[in-house]
């Protein structure tokens, strides 16, 4: 890897924020600046944009060089890979031969996480700002089942209700790729979560012989400053 680092981004680096550790997966950030995005910022890191990147507004090519390159150095750290993930026609990053990964990206902040298909053959990364009470409360009921709005604490209805949005995006992302069939919020219900960060959901639809309804899975959050992030694992 003998590229540049854009102007608009912070060297990418590997930690890992969520509260549990995900054996064999490698989790790397940056954070970007869209106002310092420079003309020749993909060419510096080697990056070549997709047509409907170059255009984009600055907002999404900052964001998108930031994804790609946190998943670029994600690669090499966990496979000495040299990659950056083509846009699918479904919109969603191809990654190489057996390696699943996801990236996301929220305000000023860009993750991706990769790991071997034979480990992990689904994750589902996803970072949102936090909702105020007033737009998570005008939201809730377009984002929640009528389960979910009945054990929602009212007193808590910002994280509720963001964290029922990330986790059901990062579950999304991490079941697609496996069932190769779109679903939406209603076709999941998020049965619990505590303040540690864990969650626990369940399907209320079948994708497939396997991913059927009543199939329970669990997944993580963390809270960081004014933006959750959320990951959904599958293992093999």
């Amino acid at each position: 890897m003998t590229s540049s680092l854009p102007l608009c981004c912070t060297a990418p680096h590997r930690h890992w924020p969520l509260p549990f550790a995900l054996p064999g997966a490698v989790l790397v950030s940056s954070q970007f600046d869209p106002k310092a995005l420079a003309p020749d910022d993909f060419a510096r890191a080697g990056i070549a944009p997709p047509a409907s990147i170059q255009r984009s507004v600055a907002k999404r090519q900052a964001e998108f060089l930031a994804g790609r390159l946190c998943a670029r150095t994600a690669l090499h750290q966990l496979a000495n890979l040299d990659h950056v993930p083509d846009i699918g026609e479904d919109r969603a990053p191809v990654w190489p031969a057996g390696i699943s990964g996801s990236i996301t990206h929220g305000t000023g902040w860009a993750g991706a996480i990769v790991a071997r298909a034979n480990e992990w053959q689904g994750l589902g990364l996803d970072m949102e700002n936090l909702l105020s009470d007033d737009r998570a409360t005008r939201l809730a009921a377009e984002i929640l089942t009528a389960d979910e709005l009945a054990r929602m604490d009212p007193a808590q209805v910002s994280l509720a209700v963001t964290l029922t949005f990330s986790i059901k995006e990062s579950l999304f992302k991490a079941l697609y790729p496996i069932v190769g069939k779109r679903f939406y919020f209603e076709h999941a219900e998020v049965l619990e979560w505590d303040a540690r960060g864990t969650v626990r959901l369940r399907l209320l639809t079948d994708l497939s012989a396997q991913w059927c309804n009543g199939r329970e899975l669990e997944g993580q959050f963390v809270v960081q400053g004014d933006q959750l992030l959320s990951l959904i694992a599958i293992p093999c």
